[in-house]
């Protein structure tokens, strides 16, 4: 009898979300009994989810394997691919590997968690490489909008897989080396079995400009704006851009404050690991502002994005208890709003502008993220035998797939996976197997997943339409209506001047009442079905609006 040949094992790359969306990236890569995960970021909420903080992958895949799984290693410390790891951690405890700063943003994280006890943690240099059951991990220099960024060459039993995390190609960097160019085409002279690179910017053609080209326009509005007070907003992890600020400070002789909870933390850390160098007397507290005239201070905040509690939408809107905008103010915006968030922008720009303060928001940003023609240079050097676009909409993936192709790349040689996907690959072929469960996790509050998609639609429901309360009293005994009903509505009509509308709904939820009790309908949910369906047949009919409906029953006793 003749023998099944026994099925070489394949390496299983699983994202677990990062794709079609901006945020929220982490990938799982499987070999036999070893899983590693790379990056475990959070998204932030769309308009639709009322009321939800952040959020998160779900991993129930890596908990039912949860044995198998080594270690987590992190790209950078941007919180699309860190900010997760605090609630995923509490489920999956495995050991951490980042480089300095990505490691010192983490333990921060890990710290108001109070994880930090719990949480086995690794620097890791560039250069370095670090064992993980079947796969190896060595860590790349690259750039990125924050420091200390790394690709990550994974070395599995079928071949090499690089992965770029999120990067831009910089000669010119304004902490530490350039990307390290010659190890990505060293390892493409190895042989790479796939390259997983940052889609983000693939429909920009040409090549990403130099952090420094940002120095030079912040100097010249420094230079141009020396008779008023400077507020700079920008990503609180864009220590280069902070760094740069604070050099154009330093050289016209202006204090520095900096605002913002995040903005404080991520400086302060960088700081500490000398990935940031501020000049003595330079730093300022936000309470000796009233000390130095406003020409002589430079206010580096957060709220770029617009974002309603951030210090510079506060200050925008007069809630800021310490920093009042003036006609003596320019306000600068060293970023570009991230889709979505254009609206929120506008409307911080106009108060702004209403207030006096001289705005500028064009021209004082760099992207983070490779164009076209970077992206061809990265593929150039590794030289991969399957292209997997990684990081960002459809849209971007779609625009890498052509860039690929232009390179020569056949259709059959470009994966385009979606969240929850399973690609099977080894050096004789690749293919998408299967999928695994994957979703959004919503975090509010201090509750991790117990808001849903049924609760949501709760919260939209009452965004749209308000709640009509009805309480009313039965007899315990006899069964008739022993007081009420009494109605109250919340962002549905405002009461004073609905009286009419109010009474005769009043009559309608009686009449509801009294077909019940003289059709011995005891049961109470049916008694409450009964009002609901009543009165929302006449809200419908009076106002074309459906609120959610509540009636309240209280029993009373002789």
């Amino acid at each position: 009898m003749k023998k099944e040949a026994k099925q070489t094992p394949k390496l299983r790359i699983i994202p677990l979300g990062g794709l079609e969306q901006i945020g929220m990236n982490i990938t799982a890569f499987e070999y036999e009994d070893s899983i590693i995960v790379v990056d475990c970021g959070l998204a932030f909420p769309e308009d639709d989810m009322f009321g939800i903080d952040l959020v998160i992958p779900d991993v129930t895949y890596l908990e039912e394997n949860i044995d198998k799984v080594k270690g987590f290693v992190i790209t950078h410390g941007h919180e699309d691919h860190i900010g997760a790891l605090p609630y995923i951690l509490k489920k999956i405890n495995v050991p951490v590997y980042a480089t300095r700063l990505t490691m010192g943003i983490i333990e921060h994280k890990l710290n108001e968690h109070e994880m930090m006890e719990v949480t086995r943690r690794h620097v890791v240099s560039f250069g370095q490489t670090v064992n993980l059951g079947r796969f190896r991990v060595e860590f790349i220099k690259t750039n990125h909008s924050i420091v200390d960024a790394a690709a990550l060459a994974i070395y599995s039993p079928v071949g090499i897989i690089v992965h770029t995390g999120d990067f831009k190609v910089d000669y010119t960097p304004v902490f530490g080396d350039a990307i390290d160019l010659q190890r990505l085409a060293e390892l493409g002279r190895k042989g790479v079995l796939a390259l997983m690179c940052d889609s983000t910017n693939a429909e920009r053609p040409g090549f990403t400009a130099s952090e420094k080209t940002v120095g030079k326009t912040i100097d010249h509005l420094f230079q141009e704006h020396v008779d008023t007070r400077i507020i700079i907003a920008t990503f609180a992890s864009n220590v280069d851009r902070v760094q740069q600020i604070i050099n154009s400070a330093y050289k016209y002789g202006r204090k520095v404050v900096v605002e913002g909870r995040s903005m404080v933390n991520i400086i302060s850390t960088a700081q500490e690991l000398e990935c940031l160098k501020i000049p003595d007397n330079t730093l300022i507290d936000i309470d000796e502002l009233k000390n130095y005239p406003g020409e002589k201070t430079v206010i580096i905040t957060t709220g770029s994005q617009g974002e309603s509690m951030a210090a510079l939408s506060r200050m925008a809107e007069d809630t800021h208890r310490k920093i009042t905008i003036g006609s003596g103010d320019t306000v600068i915006f060293s970023s570009s709003p991230i889709p979505g968030n254009e609206k929120a922008v506008t409307k911080v720009i106009n108060n702004l502008l209403m207030k006096g303060a001289d705005v500028v928001f064009q021209d004082v940003h760099v992207s983070g993220h490779p164009c076209q023609e970077d992206i061809k240079l990265i593929y150039t050097l590794v030289q991969p035998k399957y292209a997997i676009p990684v990081h960002g909409e459809y849209r971007h993936l779609i625009a890498q797939s052509k860039v690929v192709k232009e390179l020569g790349y056949e259709k059959d040689r470009i994966f385009l996976l979606q969240s929850g996907d399973v690609l099977e690959m080894d050096s004789s072929g690749a293919e998408v197997t299967g999928t695994v469960p994957v979703g959004n996790i919503l975090v509010d509050g201090l509750g991790v997943g117990d808001v849903g998609n049924v609760v949501l639609r709760d919260r939209q429901h009452l965004a749209e339409d308000g709640i009509v309360i009805i309480s009313f009293a039965l007899d315990g005994r006899s069964g008739s209506l022993a007081a009420g009903p009494e109605i109250t509505s919340r962002g549905f009509v405002y009461l004073k001047e609905a009286d009419a509308l109010m009474n005769e709904a009043d009559l309608v939820v009686q009449e509801a009442i009294w077909k019940c009790i003289d059709g011995r309908v005891t049961d109470r949910s049916k008694i409450k079905a009964a009002v609901k369906n009543s009165l929302g047949e006449f809200f419908w009919k009076k106002t074309m609006r459906r609120p959610v409906i509540l009636p309240m029953i209280l029993e009373i006793e002789d």
